[in-house]
């Protein structure tokens, strides 16, 4: 396994996607700085798994990959624009309205769009990439996470704004030519993204259920709380974090867990409580049925 670059910047949101990008440009040796993005988003959960991956990561990865390409510690830092999501319309902040469910085929999925969300994330992921090429001079990758299934829903995942977007860098930066993307998954699907993780968990010697249990891709998860400890393995949660399967990027991703053959290791729950594996897989299949 070839690298090209010696370093590279993620944009980790903390969902599925990104999280297996950082997963597949950590196997190749590279040293990764993760940045998240806290917006005043619904799901701020996102914010605590990027961060639990990382630490993880770090701890158990092993320290030499492969021949001459030794692990490198991801760097991960949580920016916080303040003040941002009020002036936002969008479903997916704080104040907005409720986020839809369904498919992402539905019309009113595109309520779930941020207005210049990624033009305002890659701005800043910008300015660190070039930061690091310039005091090492070096390339830089600028790794997203993007997937096909992004495209129709949200134009700035598309390559042509990708492709604006960064002659608009090179135009208003020195030594812009440093920085390039890398985006693996453009026109991949989340399935394709999960057999790519099995296959960067076997290089960094990492649990698969360990990595993707630290990762949300719900955007409505549910606060569960608990009156009692269900079993008696571990340490007692009062409560926690468990995505839906109804809203369509759960769906989409219990979509993925279903083709790959083994289940989601996140929790599960609805306005009831917690759901089975079983349950949330029959749910999704009535939703995919209804959009064949």
């Amino acid at each position: 396994m070839e690298k090209t670059n010696k370093y590279a910047v993620i944009s980790l949101s903390g969902g599925m996607d990104s999280s297996t990008l950082l997963l597949n440009l950590l196997s190749q040796g590279i040293e990764v700085t993760a940045l998240s993005f806290d917006y005043g988003q619904k799901h701020r959960v996102e914010l605590e798994r990027a961060k639990e991956l990382s630490q993880y990561v770090n701890a158990n990865a092993k320290t030499i990959l492969y021949k001459n390409v030794n692990f490198k510690p991801v760097k991960h830092r949580i920016i916080t624009l303040g003040g941002l999501s009020s002036l936002l319309n969008s479903s997916l902040v704080e104040g907005g309205s409720d986020v839809p469910e369904g498919h992402y085929a539905n019309e009113n999925m595109k309520e779930t769009v941020v207005p210049n969300r990624n033009k305002i994330f890659s701005s800043i992921i910008q300015a660190v990439a070039l930061s690091i090429a310039n005091r090492y001079h070096e390339n830089v990758w600028i790794a997203l996470g993007i997937h096909a299934g992004d495209h129709s829903i949200y134009p700035d995942c598309r390559q042509e704004f990708r492709d604006a977007d960064l002659k608009a860098f090179q135009e208003g930066n020195w030594d812009a030519e440093r920085i390039s993307f890398y985006t693996p998954y453009l026109e991949g699907s989340k399935f394709d993204i999960l057999l790519d993780g099995e296959k960067c968990c076997d290089v960094l010697g990492v649990k698969f259920d360990e990595v993707y249990k630290r990762t949300n891709t719900s955007y409505k998860p549910i606060l569960v709380k608990y009156k009692e400890p269900l079993n008696h393995t571990g340490p007692f949660l009062p409560e926690e974090w468990c995505s839906d399967y109804k809203s369509a990027a759960s769906v989409e991703r219990v979509e993925a867990f279903m083709r790959l053959g083994r289940p989601d290791p996140v929790k599960y729950a609805d306005e009831s409580g917690p759901v089975t594996w079983e349950f949330v897989t029959d749910q999704v299949l009535k939703v995919l049925a209804e959009h064949k």
